[in-house]
């Protein structure tokens, strides 16, 4: 039997993660082959407004999580307190976007003062500051 096309229902399209929790702001997931990643999977951080991520738009913007990082302005420590196995950090060199259809591995989330932390490496980043 030939394969359905995926189609973006309401419920995926308005930021619910495949368990239909809201999808939010600082969320972490873990997505299978994101585009031009030599790893099978990727952790990343979800860095959209909140707004965005609720309205019917199929895409979020979201920073990878890599194992190794250099501590620049930029990049913010995270580990197992946000639900990683590992010490590693957000890069927010490196934004993407990603179809929320993509992120249904919930990792963990950042905690408010992790949030203002990213809040920061992003005018970092993007020379906001």
């Amino acid at each position: 039997m030939p394969k359905q096309p995926m189609s973006c229902g309401i419920r995926r399209c308005r930021g619910t993660n495949r368990l239909g929790s809201l999808m939010k702001r600082g969320d972490f997931y873990r997505v299978r082959r994101p585009e031009d990643d030599p790893k099978r999977y990727r952790t990343f951080v979800v860095v959209s407004r909140q707004a965005l991520i609720d309205s019917g738009f199929s895409t979020v913007i979201c920073a990878p999580i890599f194992t190794n990082g250099q501590g620049l302005e930029s990049q913010v420590a995270v580990g197992e307190d946000e639900g990683l196995k590992h010490s590693s950090w957000i890069f927010c060199d490196n934004l993407v976007s990603l179809p929320k259809t993509d992120l249904t591995n919930f990792v963990g989330s950042l905690k408010s003062s992790k949030l203002a932390e990213l809040n920061r490496a992003l005018g970092a980043a993007l020379d906001l500051e």
